[in-house]
């Protein structure tokens, strides 16, 4: 392969991070904001998040014409390929991040009443801990850190069981008080979207760790969700 084809190449491929990492700068935004708008009930702040979701859309349709152009062009072999089909991936989940930021945005639009400290004391950890997940897995992504991926997806159960208390405490403060239904029912969505933004930064650790060794991590994914929402993402 000549100099000036490898040049290509390693252009296309930079252009591609380049796509990516302004995905997941919107998406960390998103994500900021959307916690903020429900934990203060800040509709304007919700909408700039709706708003942002067009970006972030257009940005993944540009990854993958992007990537598609370049498989044709380039023709590339093992972990070159390797190296395009996880950007798309990797498109495809910050775009459903982006998807959960925005849904958890609009919940501050239905929420009227202010809520308990203790509640959102769990629903801010949590949110904390989404973002910390995923500017890490960007960084990892950034730096080809296959162990900072690692670390990543072990943290996803520690995302999963403080969802899990939250669950069980706001079914406690529903039955509790029926006023409460309303507000915890949509406190309840937000943090179920917390919890999946969770598995998607999982996602794409996971597609960290095959893009460097061209193989599945070779254990089972943490997953300690025991809430029985199954019919969940039908629900938004």
């Amino acid at each position: 392969m000549s100099d000036h084809i490898v040049k290509s190449y390693d252009d296309d491929l930079a252009a591609l991070k380049t796509m990516l990492a302004q995905m997941g700068g919107i998406a960390e935004e998103q994500l900021s904001d959307a916690i903020q708008a429900i934990s203060k009930r800040d509709t304007k702040l919700a909408d700039m998040v709706i708003a942002q979701d067009g970006k972030i859309d257009a940005l993944e349709v540009q990854v993958e014409e992007k990537a598609i152009l370049t498989i044709a062009r380039r023709q590339p072999m093992a972990r070159d390929l390797r190296e395009i089909m996880v950007a798309i991936r990797i498109a495809s989940d910050l775009e459903r991040i982006g998807d959960l930021a925005k849904n958890t945005a609009k919940r501050s639009h239905a929420i009227s009443e202010p809520m308990p400290r203790r509640l959102m004391t769990g629903f801010a950890r949590m949110g904390r801990l989404a973002q910390e997940q995923l500017k890490d897995i960007l960084d990892a992504y950034a730096r080809s850190d296959s162990e900072k991926a690692l670390a990543v997806w072990r943290s996803d159960e520690e995302i999963d069981a403080l969802y899990n208390s939250i669950f069980r405490e706001l079914l406690t403060y529903m039955m509790e008080d029926p006023r409460m239904i309303g507000l915890c029912t949509h406190l309840l969505f937000g943090a179920k979207n917390l919890e999946r933004i969770g598995d998607h930064t999982t996602n794409i650790a996971e597609n960290i760790y095959y893009l460097s060794f061209g193989t599945a991590i070779p254990v089972e994914r943490p997953k300690k969700d025991q809430t029985s929402i199954t019919s969940y993402d039908a629900a938004l």
